[in-house]
């Protein structure tokens, strides 16, 4: 696994670093992505601690590496974690990853087209569309 992510990242010119720590626990930063994309700002948000992860080998796990990440981006991280963290919050989250189990995802990046029909890996994104317009 190691190797292809060294690999990917070399063909689209994306610095990799292998975390010291992995699998790491993503549960704030699921929580915080919540938040931003209702924002509008989780597009930024999701590329940022990925990078942060796999580009600096940073551990995403622990909350002052999210709170980089959302200073980096110019958020205001203590308002940001403080919504992420909230029980409504909590709560769409788990409703999420419940969808998500029941659709048979596994991984990220996940796609489930239409009629039900799962592709795993960055590498089937064009599959996933072709199959969708059918």
């Amino acid at each position: 696994m190691w190797r292809d992510l060294a690999r990917v990242c070399a063909e689209f010119g994306l610095p990799f670093v292998q975390p010291a720590v992995f699998p790491q626990n993503t549960i704030l930063a699921a929580r915080v992505a919540l938040v931003a994309f209702a924002e509008g700002w989780g597009e930024d948000f999701a590329r940022a601690v990925y990078a942060a992860e796999f580009g600096e080998g940073r551990d995403i796990g622990l909350p002052e590496s999210i709170a980089g990440v959302l200073t980096a981006l110019g958020k205001d991280a203590a308002a940001a974690m403080s919504r992420a963290q909230s029980d409504d919050n909590k709560l769409a989250l788990r409703r999420n990853t419940e969808e998500a189990q029941a659709l048979g995802m596994f991984g990220a990046p996940s796609f489930v087209t239409a009629d039900g029909e799962l592709f795993w890996g960055n590498d089937r994104l064009e599959a996933a569309l072709d199959w969708a317009k059918r």
